[in-house]
């Protein structure tokens, strides 16, 4: 993992690149602003203007330490009302992204993504993915079967887990489950109440550390072209036959989130199954496709674990509202849009 000194090094070499045309750069490092100390404090002009940007400097970009680095940057530009505020790291994701843009300050990682809105200038470069997956240490935390318990977790935010408790709902070692939360309560992300129960106690930090790790790409897709485009009666018959066959399945993406919100327009119908999808294909009498003109694409699950906290509606079987939130927010086809509205309607965190 790259130091928070060679971090900063290279934010202002990154910035001297963004801005070209800027002119008598002066650069402070740990500069005293009120009772913050800005990592820091980048004077020059442009276009006959001067401007002062100050830097928060963080190795690791995720949501965690992006809302630390919002609270400083927030007081840093109550005390220096001219300066612009903007938040840096190795990588800054999707959902650390939209925290800060959300807060009115701009970024800059070492990956190529960024946002700087300021006076006349606005920079907006984004969906570069981390150069340096290597060196992000929740790697583990959101390998597959770690990922049994997160999810576990994130399913029922409220409870008050023993470890053991955990580690069959995840279906799970009870040591696997053990590391699992000793990572988490390193993080703060889970705590233990007097009796030694495992509470989350960030759902919300934790929900979005997984989603930069995870798309629902992971899993491999088959497609078929279908007689009737993402109907409800198309989702019926393939519960039927997943059900007589005695397979697991459950509708994810658009299929998943038309069925927990009513007047979803159904472009497409996307379902995890269990095993093989050709046998229940051909009692469906579908033909192959490529993706891009499937009307219905089956998931082989990368992990069993999809299926833990399926729901229930109208009689299908639908993933859990934190894996359809996981599955949603990387999804081409208006899915962050559906998945922010499924967190704010439903989730609670």
């Amino acid at each position: 993992m790259l130091k928070s000194v060679e971090v900063r090094r290279q934010v202002v070499q990154r910035l001297r690149e963004l801005l070209p045309r800027a002119s008598n750069w002066q650069e402070s490092a740990d500069t005293k602003i009120g009772h913050q100390t800005a990592d820091l404090l980048a004077k020059f002009q442009l276009a006959g203007q001067e401007h002062t940007l100050v830097v928060e400097v963080s190795s690791l970009g995720q949501p965690r330490q992006i809302r630390a680095s919002v609270t400083r940057l927030e007081e840093i530009r109550r005390e220096l009302p001219g300066a612009y505020p903007v938040a840096a790291a190795v990588y800054i994701g999707p959902q650390s992204a939209r925290i800060l843009k959300n807060n009115n300050l701009g970024f800059v990682d070492l990956s190529g993504n960024c946002y700087l809105a300021f006076e006349n200038v606005l920079i907006e470069k984004e969906g570069k993915r981390n150069v340096r997956p290597s060196t992000r240490p929740l790697r583990s935390l959101f390998a597959p079967r770690a990922t049994r318990v997160v999810r576990a977790l994130l399913v029922e935010p409220g409870r008050a887990w023993r470890l053991e408790e955990l580690a069959k709902a995840g279906e799970v070692s009870l040591g696997h489950s053990h590391n699992v939360v000793k990572r988490l309560e390193a993080l703060a992300w889970v705590e233990r109440d007097d009796s030694q129960r495992i509470r989350l106690s960030k759902p919300s930090d934790l929900l979005e550390a997984w989603c930069e790790s995870y798309t629902y790409r992971v899993n491999e897709v088959t497609s078929y072209f279908a007689p009737e485009r993402g109907t409800r009666k198309l989702m019926g018959e393939v519960a039927r036959v997943a059900a007589g066959a005695g397979r697991r399945y459950a509708f994810t993406l658009n299929a998943g989130a038309a069925l927990l919100a009513a007047n979803l327009r159904l472009p497409a119908v996307h379902c995890y199954l269990e095993g093989d999808p050709a046998p229940l294909a051909q009692a469906l009498g579908l033909r192959a496709a490529a993706e891009a003109d499937g009307a219905l694409h089956f998931l082989a699950p990368y992990d069993l674990g999809v299926f833990h906290g399926a729901l229930e509606k109208g009689g299908l079987k639908v993933v859990s509202l934190p894996q359809l939130y996981a599955d949603l927010v990387h999804y081409e086809r208006r899915g962050p849009e559906q998945a922010e509205h499924l967190r704010r309607e439903a989730m609670g965190y």
